[in-house]
């Protein structure tokens, strides 16, 4: 599947699919705040922390979405 048909499959199964798209916003919201203490200069322990637990999330956040458009793919090649 092509690049540009993969982000059209994401964004048919945003609208469809309400808890796809909770993720997706969930994934974001963790992005940009990961990326403000990524542009601190130091960061506390606690921080360097909530970093660690903020990286872990977002990755079981994308694990999901994946899951849900494999399946979604193969629901669509049927």
């Amino acid at each position: 599947m092509s690049e540009e048909s993969m982000e059209e499959l994401q964004k048919r199964l945003e609208m469809e699919n309400e808890e796809y798209a909770r993720l997706k916003k969930s994934h974001r919201e963790l992005d940009l705040k990961l990326q403000q203490l990524e542009e601190k200069r130091y960061l506390t322990p606690e921080e360097e922390m909530e970093v660690k637990k903020m990286k872990k999330e977002k990755l079981r956040l994308k694990d999901h979405m994946t899951e849900m458009l494999r399946a979604y793919q193969k629901k669509e090649a049927t």
